[in-house]
């Protein structure tokens, strides 16, 4: 009796040991996943990977944007022409895009903001359907018109390296700024001042 006893407690140590053991490694295991989580978004930029137009010169400050009529999620058309005479403030994103998610909710409150002063709005969503963006959209809340380019046709054209992109154009129909990555609050502050009065 007195050996199996010594043998129970000699092992109650090594069981100790190994549960040590594994919640250190799954700990480890944790933090290196949200480590790699958090650092594939460092820049704020969404890499994408679209085929240029051939031909077709990237938006350039100083120069106009390059034209296109698309779709809308609800099935109306929308070109870059009904926005003639306008400050816009052209966006390009989508729905499954971590960064353009994670400023949506102030680029909504900012579109809120200035719209009554004269801004206007036009996302384009690239690489998805439009059923996943009327849904996207209807659960942030967005206001603002979004057409959608699965084929990624428009977002060729304007020869995207990363999202979300803004092209900030003025009423003389001039892209006044370009900026790639996620935006804060105090950024798109700026960004509206280069379009409006």
């Amino acid at each position: 009796m007195g050996v199996a006893l010594g043998s129970i407690r000699g092992s109650r140590p090594i069981a100790g040991r190994l549960q040590t053991v594994l919640v250190l490694g799954a700990t480890i295991a944790a933090i290196g996943a949200l480590t790699w989580y958090i650092g594939q978004s460092d820049d704020g930029i969404t890499s994408v990977d679209i085929r240029a137009a051939s031909g077709i010169t990237p938006p350039t400050v100083g120069k106009s944007p390059t034209p296109f009529t698309g779709v809308a999620y609800d099935g109306s058309t929308i070109s870059l022409s009904d926005y003639a005479g306008k400050p816009l403030w052209l966006n390009f994103g989508a729905s499954w895009c971590r960064d353009c998610r994670a400023e949506a909710a102030d680029f909504e409150a900012t579109y809120e903001k200035y719209r009554g002063r004269g801004l206007n709005v036009l996302a384009v969503f690239i690489s998805e359907p439009p059923t996943d963006v009327k849904a996207y959209a209807q659960r942030a809340g967005l206001t603002f018109p979004i057409v959608v380019d699965p084929g990624d046709k428009i977002a060729s054209a304007y020869s995207l390296v990363g999202i979300p992109t803004h092209i900030l154009i003025g009423s003389d129909g001039t892209i006044k700024d370009i900026k790639i990555g996620a935006l804060s609050p105090d950024d798109m502050e700026k960004a509206v001042a280069t379009i409006l009065p």
